[in-house]
């Protein structure tokens, strides 16, 4: 029952509209079906598979609203949860912010679900641990991955008319592999909604390479290098960017696109003219629900244009506050990338440092984006094209605006947590200090 139909979920979300007294109702219902398989030291340590489908209600009395929760679905139940979801909405403060809810609305139709993913069960799973693990063993290298794969569904629909229902699937899939000594690492995640695009022993060889090639590493001073971040690192620093693009937080002063003394940055050249974000839920490689948890449509939406800020995330009430469009905040995004390879983008390097991915990144100063953080698990000098040998990982300081003003080339996009970016080639990347850890 965890996965219910477009027909299944309206006719129970319709049933508890109907026993609604307030003056606006709102009912979301979701269901999923989870399944793991974790290894570590060359050995699967669980493995398992959950269901889960609950029902959310929420009531409004003017600007009043409380919510209840309930995963027991008999008519008396659903009734209790409606009648508590009320009685805690006459309880609340009122809300200065609130919106009324929105009226039917149309969506983009995605293809989020794929019935390969749908149909994985725990001989696939075994299968993947298995191709892992066993060349990892036969290498005299450990290995510690997880995978993941989810069939869900989510609806919604309020007592003006609004329905939306959307099925997904995914499977994410990650790989550490050390060397025997514990000196060298390499790391590799892949996630699709396609399990028929996973290939766990291919991604598991780029690990085990990394992991044998980034033995004994060297120091290196710290200080400004051109770097090369394959678009796992790549996607560590954009994607905190993209979670900074909201509207309010620059209208009030507190974002990196406010303006000393007032005012935004929308329409201003922020970026190298090469950087081109946007997202789109009908996407191929990342599609997405068409539309957000608080109804509204997901469309398509070009956030950068080369290099200019061309929009910002807009919740109802601000966009109703400033006299605007609200603009729905993605749930993934596309950076334009180049034609090259990320071997391409080595062959291209007189000098630099290849970094496979960044970890344990903090916020230093919101307004600048300034971040900070580690390397790791796999990082390389590069010199005339080549890599030369592996290096003892740094601490950077760094702002994706700064870095996006730094870019020298970028290579094919690719997937990484559910968005896609490419690999990326970087001037004067700062790193301030060394860090023993692999």
């Amino acid at each position: 029952m965890a996965i219910l139909t477009k027909e299944e979920a309206k006719k129970i979300i319709d049933k508890v509209l109907a026993y609604s007294k307030a003056d606006e109702m709102s009912v979301n219902l979701t269901g999923s079906r989870t399944g793991n398989i974790r290894y570590a030291r060359n050995t699967v340590s669980t493995s398992g598979e959950s269901y889960d489908l609950s029902l959310s209600v929420t009531a409004v009395y003017g600007k009043r609203s409380g919510t209840s929760t309930i995963n027991e679905f008999d008519d008396k139940s659903l009734e209790k949860t409606v009648r508590r979801a009320e009685e805690i909405a006459r309880l609340a403060p009122e809300n200065p912010e609130y919106v009324p809810m929105l009226g039917p609305q149309t969506y983009l139709e995605s293809n989020t679900f794929l019935q390969s993913t749908a149909d994985i069960n725990p001989e696939y799973r075994a299968k993947v641990a298995f191709d892992s693990i066993d060349p990892c063993r036969k290498k005299n290298l450990t290995a510690a991955g997880y995978l993941e794969d989810t069939t869900d569904f989510f609806a919604m629909g309020n007592s003006k008319g609004l329905f939306g229902y959307n099925k997904s699937t995914s499977v994410d899939f990650s790989v550490t592999v050390r060397s025997a000594d514990g000196t060298g690492s390499g790391y590799v995640s892949r996630d699709f909604n396609d399990a028929a695009k996973l290939n766990a022993k291919a991604s598991t060889e780029i690990a085990m390479q990394k992991a044998m090639a980034s033995v004994s590493a060297k120091a290196l001073e710290p200080g400004k290098y051109t770097v090369i971040l394959e678009p796992t690192a790549a996607l560590d620093l954009i994607q905190n960017m993209m979670r900074s693009i909201d509207a309010r937080n620059a209208d009030e002063g507190r974002s990196f696109l406010s303006k000393k003394g007032g005012g935004t940055r929308l329409g201003e050249k922020l970026f190298d003219e090469r950087v081109t974000i946007y997202s789109d839920p009908t996407n191929i490689d990342i599609p997405k629900a068409g539309f957000s948890l608080d109804g509204r449509p997901q469309e398509k939406v070009t956030w950068v244009d080369k290099g200019v800020v061309k929009n910002m995330a807009y919740s109802r009430y601000w966009a109703e506050k400033q006299g605007v469009k609200a603009v729905a905040p993605p749930q993934g995004f596309i950076m334009a990338g180049g034609t090259q390879s990320l071997a391409d983008l080595i062959k291209g390097t007189q000098k630099g440092i290849l970094v496979t991915r960044f970890w344990y990144i903090r916020a230093v100063d919101p307004q600048t984006l300034l971040y900070t953080g580690l390397t790791r698990d796999g990082t390389f000098y590069i010199e005339n094209g080549q890599i030369k040998y592996p290096v003892k990982n740094f601490r950077f300081n760094e702002s994706p605006i700064i870095m996006l003003n730094n870019l020298e080339a970028m290579g094919v996009p690719a997937r990484v947590n559910g968005s896609m970016i490419p690999p990326l080639k970087i001037r004067d990347f700062t790193f301030t200090s060394l860090s023993d850890a692999v």
